[in-house]
């Protein structure tokens, strides 16, 4: 019985990514829903139902593992952001900028009216600013999504990224102060760990290609590269306790303005993307409690809404100005609604420093639930709506 169990949690992990692929091919070519939304359900029933095989630590493979395959689609989405285009059309910058701390004073107000503790709150906020890269930019590829909307999506969910951090980790901080009155501790969680985090990747993403470039290899093992270099990054940022969300943004962003050009295969990573893809998302629902979910489903309904509602009234009233139609302004707003990827993955990073906040933040597990099903195909819709897809 024993080695049966041994055998058992060894194997629960790669059936279910086979499990969760499989069904996300079945039901994309029944119904043309998104992948993802299939990978995290099956993720999550998988964890219910087996709760001790995928109960996992911070520092188990499988959870390096995921977040290298998130660090992969930051860097990607680092690459994919234009600053050119932002200093041409400021009104898109001012946009996200309005919309993200819209959503963050909305969310705290709901949650504090609701009876949250104002730490709480916060947290809640912060977190329900951002949206989810690793959702949006599955979408987009699977559907060879490009156009108007696609770009402005792309460069409003990096910059809900970044601020949706340097908040949570300033909170982060002021909790960690208020528990142990340590203020040298409280800063290192916040100001100087995000500074060092995004320094890091911006002198890889000056190395990187300068080497490629010397070598003579750039357009034959850029993939190879720059997947490496991810690697490091994420190992690096967990060891020195730093943000790898930061660091591998940071590092595509520069590769990007190095003047590096990409295929469609090395901005996918090949086959072995799509794999860390499938994995990444059955593990980040598989970290949810039904119990925090049951319990925080009420005020995460309230919250999504609000949330839902404030990003797209937010980001259409700067359309016309920002030059595209409202409809488009409306369309690219319903496209932020994943969150459930970041979320999770940032709360796991600050277990790390001795703080668990999710029992906390029931709240957050339901959101994520209901983001990881139906946040990709409002993505997906909306795209469509805009006529940017490959097939409409």
């Amino acid at each position: 019985m024993p080695d049966f169990l041994v055998i058992s949690a060894e194997l629960a992990w790669p059936l279910a990514v086979l499990l969760a692929w499989l069904a996300g091919e079945f039901i994309h070519r029944w119904t043309r829903l998104p992948r993802i939304s299939v990978y995290g359900l099956v993720g999550f029933l998988c964890a219910q139902a087996f709760p001790d095989l995928f109960a996992t630590e911070g520092s188990s493979p499988v959870t390096l593992l995921a977040n290298v395959a998130f660090g992969l689609i930051l860097f990607e989405l680092g690459y994919r952001v234009n600053l050119h285009w932002l200093r041409i059309n400021p009104w898109v910058p001012v946009s996200g900028l309005v919309e993200t701390f819209a959503t963050f004073a909305v969310v705290y107000l709901i949650a504090h009216l609701w009876g949250l503790p104002p730490m709480t709150s916060l947290l809640l906020a912060s977190l329900a600013m951002s949206t989810s890269p690793a959702g949006v930019l599955r979408v987009v590829n699977e559907s060879r999504s490009s156009g108007q909307v696609t770009e402005r999506v792309l460069h409003l969910v990096a910059m809900n990224c970044v601020l949706a951090v340097l908040v949570f980790k300033v909170i982060v901080g002021f909790w960690v102060f208020q528990t142990s009155g340590s203020l040298t501790q409280a800063i290192s969680h916040s100001l100087i760990e995000l500074v060092a985090s995004a320094l890091l990747g911006a002198i890889f993403g000056m190395l990187v290609p300068a080497v490629l470039r010397h070598l003579g290899t750039l357009a034959r093992d850029g993939t190879v590269a720059f997947a490496l270099v991810v690697v490091i990054l994420v190992a690096i940022t967990h060891a020195a306790d730093l943000s790898p969300v930061l660091a591998t943004l940071a590092f595509g962003l520069t590769a990007r303005h190095r003047r590096v050009a990409f295929t469609r295969t090395v901005r996918n990573f090949g086959a072995i993307g799509e794999l860390m893809t499938v994995l990444l998302f059955v593990f980040a629902v598989s970290t949810l409690s039904w119990n925090n979910v049951l319990f925080g489903g009420g005020l995460a309904l309230v919250l999504l809404l609000a949330r839902f509602l404030v990003k797209t009234v937010s980001v259409a009233a700067f359309a016309h100005v920002g030059g595209i139609p409202w409809r488009k302004g409306i369309l690219t707003g319903v496209a932020l609604s994943p969150m459930s990827v970041f979320v999770v993955l940032l709360l796991e990073q600050t277990k790390y420093a001795g703080i668990v906040l999710v029992d906390e933040l029931a709240a957050v597990a339901a959101m994520t639930l209901f983001m990881e099903v139906i946040g990709p195909i409002f993505t997906q819709r909306a795209l469509i709506l805009a006529r940017e897809t490959a097939q409409e």
